[in-house]
């Protein structure tokens, strides 16, 4: 996610530490597997039971007709299919249906739409976006719409030129381009409906995000942390694209939207103006937390949810204090903007621990009583549940290898840092876990009902870090931080997890050998997608984990598998090819696998990245025969 500013010398860090080892439980169904890597899963745990089990909110209903028309799926953000007709008796036949390549060689994160016989695609920059039409032969490109987002924009972009794709609702596509500009298209015709601008490059914005619809709004966040962007989200009404309301991340309360509705959980949250004075003077104007990941939407309470991102500058010691509202998990009123509470996660953030990533929400037993929760596989490597009402952490717990906290303290919702992994100006501090993209990254779970699990698309990874000064230069790198990254312990890269929000542990585990940079989809057909690094796409046994089906790219994936029953009745999987973003970006930037500092030390740890997978784009559909 990050590209390098300063370098400073770093040596590695002693070899990783030895795999602890586990004790797990074994489902008389599913005998456990041979650890290796890209095999079939670890069985770590029984399967819940169907009355310990997590569900979906009541109000979640499932469109019957196949469609597919947010990145996330639904507004409860699970990624879950409900079509079965490829299943885990039968997803082994799948044939690749047919292919579409649109010439661009970066990273590639968005899904794409399926509306009715309509495939929209969506591109890294240049932002085209195209319509396929699935009814006929060939599935030949309906309109091609092109937005020419100003070229200055990639040399401000920190994380390879990625986008997360469009949001289709009320007959229009809605999505995001590199250099600011939220832009409504007309999704029979491809003709632009509006266009508003939300972000100066100069000032070294940019937007990357997949907008929501929820409520006759279109909701957009900014990316920009490490170019000292003060983080805002913005709504948009869907019928003009006019500025409806506009909350910022870091400043005085009338700017954040604060006001008497806010009631967080926490004293700590509790105070008057905490997005200034939490701050050193001033450095709240620089300050970051920009929301460029995921949005959830309740529509029962009209509250959205979204996570904020790093403080700026990386180097803590010149952001005394917690930094408030960076690093945490906002709770608004959809129609009003005004927020209702807040949870950060990693205060004073260290170790550019951005709390982006999705919220699942869930109805869980907790302690004898049904909850509604956020569900969170956060950056800090700790599955939070946080009451969606309230704000409150009801627990968390480590899914990934985790030693830069020792715990969090669900009473104080604050996190206990581990005293050796502090970092200090003039020191390297070495092997910290996870490292700066966390225990996951942007890339979104799924969660199935038939399974009750949240499957976890994760990284095993850890880093040397040292401190030096930051100074801020508008619209240029703000970090003040160096890094080098590595295999965790074990020496895998990546993890898929299937994770029991009731019983707050993994039931299993697969270990790859890359990180996991894709997201994941879980169907009604008991199986779960997800891809490589390396060019694997991937069907694995939802209840045991067991490798179903794979087949071979042309190109690492970064991007999110989505399916949809098509014109003809039958259900298709789609993703995208074209390995790049920040994990690949020694691959898609073409950057030297010999400089263990580029991309703020991720190259470090994929310099084998370019024998393993070749830059590419290029949409794969699979489908059964028939």
């Amino acid at each position: 996610m990050r590209a390098p500013h300063t370098r400073l010398a770093i040596a590695l860090g002693a070899a990783a530490t030895l795999v602890a080892a586990i004790a797990f439980a074994i489902d008389i169904r599913h005998q456990p597997e041979t650890i290796r890597f890209g095999g079939d899963a670890t069985r770590l745990a029984l399967l819940p039971y169907a009355s310990a089990r997590a569900l979906p909110p009541r109000w979640l209903t499932r469109d019957p007709s196949g469609h597919w028309t947010a990145q996330l799926g639904d507004p409860a953000g699970t990624r879950f299919s409900p079509l079965g007709e490829i299943n885990s008796r039968n997803v082994g036949l799948l044939k690749l249906a047919f292919t579409f390549d649109d010439g661009l060689k970066r990273g590639h994160e968005a899904g794409p739409l399926v509306v009715g016989g309509t495939m929209y695609v969506t591109t890294p920059y240049p932002n085209d976006v195209y319509a396929l039409d699935l009814t006929r032969p060939n599935h030949p490109i309906k309109w091609h719409y092109q937005p020419r987002p100003e070229q200055a924009s990639q040399g401000v972009a920190c994380c390879d030129v990625v986008n997360r794709g469009a949001v289709y609702g009320g007959g229009r596509l809605f999505f995001n381009t590199l250099d600011g500009n939220t832009i409504a298209l007309d999704a029979a015709t491809g003709r632009e409906v509006w266009k508003t601008k939300l972000g100066e490059i100069n000032h070294g914005e940019t937007i990357t995000m997949a907008p929501l619809l929820a409520e006759g709004r279109v909701l957009v966040g900014t990316s920009g942390g490490e170019m000292g962007v003060r983080g805002s989200l913005t709504a948009l009404d869907a019928a003009s694209g006019a500025v409806v309301w506009k909350a910022y991340s870091t400043g005085p309360d009338k700017d954040v939207l604060i006001g008497p509705e806010f009631k967080p959980f926490y004293p700590t949250e509790k105070g008057k103006d905490l997005g200034v004075k939490t701050w050193n003077p001033d450095g709240w104007r620089t300050g970051g937390g920009n929301p460029w990941g995921w949005i959830s939407y309740d529509p029962e309470l009209h509250m959205i949810y979204y996570g904020t991102g790093n403080p700026g500058p990386w180097n803590s010691t010149q952001r005394p204090g917690d930094n408030k509202w960076t690093a945490g998990v906002f709770a608004r009123d959809v129609r009003t903007g005004a927020a209702r509470w807040f949870y950060q996660s990693s205060p004073h953030d260290l170790f550019d621990y951005d709390d982006v990533n999705e919220s699942l929400l869930l109805d869980l037993p907790f302690q004898g009583k049904i909850r509604k929760v956020l569900a969170r596989p956060a950056r800090t490597g700790f599955f939070q549940l946080i009451d969606r009402q309230t704000g409150q952490l009801l627990a968390a717990d480590p899914y990934a290898h985790v030693n830069s906290m020792v715990k969090v303290d669900p009473t104080t919702g604050r996190p206990q840092m581990a005293p050796t992994k502090l970092p200090h100006p003039g020191r390297v501090t070495r092997f910290i876990c996870p490292a700066a993209p966390g225990g996951k990254d942007w890339n979104p779970s799924s969660f199935s009902p038939r399974t009750g699990l949240v499957y976890i698309p994760h990284l095993n990874l850890c880093m040397d870090e040292g401190e030096a000064e930051a100074n801020y230069i508008e619209g240029t790198p703000y970090l003040g931080a160096d890094a080098r990254m590595y295999a965790g312990p074990g020496g895998h890269r990546g993890v898929l997890t299937a994770w029991d929000p009731v019983a707050r542990r993994p039931v299993w585990r697969i270990r790859e050998d890359l990180p996991l940079w894709s997201g994941a989809l879980a169907t009604a057909g008991d199986v779960v997608f997800y891809g490589t690094m390396d060019g694997w796409f991937k069907a694995v046994d939802a209840l045991s984990g067991k490798l179903l089906w794979q087949h071979r790219l042309n190109s690492g994936t970064i991007g999110m598998p989505m399916s949809y029953r098509g014109p003809d009745g039958h259900q298709y999987v789609a993703i995208f090819a074209g390995v790049g973003g920040w994990s690949g970006a020694v691959v898609a930037g073409a950057l030297d696998p010999g400089d263990p500092t580029s991309a703020l030390g991720f190259v470090n740890a994929m310099k084998d990245l370019v024998r393993k997978s070749k830059a590419g784009g290029r949409l794969y559909v699979f489908a059964l025969p028939h």
